[in-house]
């Protein structure tokens, strides 16, 4: 009977996806998957969350990996003219992790400019023992009138875990400008 329940709600579900992709003319076949960037451990390895746009059109997103230090890094891909993409590491993570390490989460704009993520790290403590690498923290990139972006951190958890340890979701704003995101 269980088996009869998991078909019938399998068969429902494949059934309205064939009515949607029929309505709106969409197959697989039809698309079509253009690399934008590549990476070979020196600009990052193991892109994690999703990327951020914009209103030039240059995608913003995080590495776990790699960089010059291999903590992971932020970068920039931005159109170039005639077609294709270039790709700028904004901030390898480095420091031994105390500036972060493996962002994690998508990251935001605010309205000036700056880029905020989350990333494991930091310097608070977190385990009762001596703890090289810290509960996590919130970090802040801005741009620097050189074409250089510098990070702030913002936040670093602490007390061995009991704020929250390894933040890797993304962080929203509300109306204030205050930041808001989750830990694990």
């Amino acid at each position: 009977m269980q088996r009869l329940k998991h078909f019938i709600a399998l068969s429902a579900i494949f059934a309205i996806c064939t009515v949607i992709s029929c309505m709106t003319g969409v197959s697989a076949s039809a698309q079509q998957l253009k690399v934008l960037g590549s990476f070979n451990n020196k600009n990052g390895a193991n892109p994690y969350a999703g990327l951020v746009s914009d209103a030039a059109g240059n995608l913003y997103g995080t590495t776990c990996c790699g960089g010059t230090h291999n903590y992971g890094t932020v970068f920039e891909l931005s159109p170039k003219v005639g077609g294709g993409w270039i790709e700028k590491i904004l901030h390898s993570f480095n420091d031994n992790g105390k500036d972060g390490y493996a962002p994690g989460g998508n990251l935001i704009f605010d309205s000036a400019g700056n880029l905020y993520g989350t990333a494991s790290g930091g310097t608070g403590l977190c385990k009762e023992e001596t703890y090289v690498i810290g509960c996590g923290m919130v970090f802040e990139l801005m741009p620097q009138p050189n074409g250089s972006w510098k990070e702030k951190v913002l936040h670093n958890f602490f007390n061995k875990g009991e704020q929250g340890q390894d933040p890797s979701g993304g962080l929203v704003f509300d109306s204030a400008g205050n930041l808001y995101g989750t830990t694990t």
